[in-house]
């Protein structure tokens, strides 16, 4: 990974800014703590969170089975394939479209393991249903710098993010 890359120190993960890709922090309103940083475009959207993990790695290994039964539970379906980072999950599940039909939610999940840490990504849109056009984002995701900390977690607890000071809430 180039050292010469500015990026956005989140706490947890440190992001490149992606030409295109409007860098958002979702905050959950309860604890108003960020849950997840999403990159956002017209043609879609990527959730990118941390995890701590054994030192060894092989989260992804364990989780992905989790993510399955979890999407056959809400009544969808999920293919494993390979891709650029290893083994990631094709998902569709039922949802309920703004004019209140029924439709379906595509998504594409990637997990990279690293020491102490996984990295899991989320596509929406397009780059969730058409792979092979996604290759800016994953070039993102790649730019992604973790950083666990030496603080002992169990196992598959978010790695903290900090708002940076520069960054304004939106309503």
């Amino acid at each position: 990974m180039p050292d010469d890359v500015e990026r956005v120190d989140l706490g947890s993960l440190r992001v490149a800014p992606v030409p295109g890709r409007e860098l958002r922090l979702q905050v959950n309103e309860e604890s108003g703590e960020v849950a997840a940083v999403l990159l956002v475009a017209e043609d879609g959207a990527m959730e990118i969170q941390a995890f701590a993990a054994p030192r060894t790695g092989g989260l992804w290994e364990e989780v992905r089975p989790q993510i399955v039964a979890d999407v056959t539970r809400r009544g969808g379906h999920s293919v494993e394939r390979e891709g650029r980072f290893g083994t990631e999950l094709l998902c569709q599940v039922p949802a309920a479209l703004p004019d209140g039909s029924q439709g379906v939610q595509a998504s594409r999940i990637i997990g990279v393991d690293g020491p102490r840490w996984l990295l899991r990504a989320t596509l929406l849109g397009r780059p969730a249903v058409e792979p092979e056009t996604a290759g800016e984002w994953e070039d993102g995701l790649a730019m992604i710098a973790v950083h666990r900390g030496d603080q002992a977690m169990p196992l598959g607890k978010p790695l903290p993010f900090v708002m940076p000071p520069e960054a304004r809430r939106s309503s």
